[in-house]
């Protein structure tokens, strides 16, 4: 089942990229539309960040978990490096999981 999943979601995916490109030059939007479409693609990506953050199991995944992503935000909005973004993170929520914030 979980195979079938993924295989109907690549061919999706592939679908829409290929349509994208044969459409191209047939396809002409107003130039709002295309000045919304960036934005719209970004605001998906956020809107899938904070369900992944702040969600586990269809329900509030607690406190520790969206602290660890706001340290990982703020370090990586202050330019700090990658590595260092991904541990504070991980150890902030793991300090809090540890201390029973849940």
């Amino acid at each position: 089942m979980l195979i079938a999943v993924i295989l109907a979601l690549a061919a999706g995916t592939y679908g829409f990229r290929v349509a994208g490109v044969l459409l191209r030059d047939r396809l002409d939007l107003p130039e709002w539309a295309r000045h919304l479409l960036p934005v719209g693609a970004a605001t998906l990506l956020a809107a899938l960040a904070a369900t992944a953050a702040l969600t586990e199991a269809g329900g509030f995944a607690g406190y520790a978990r969206p602290a660890g992503v706001l340290i990982g935000l703020v370090l990586a909005w202050r330019r700090a490096p990658f590595v260092l973004v991904v541990v504070a993170a991980a150890a902030t929520t793991a300090v809090l999981r540890l201390l029973g914030v849940d």
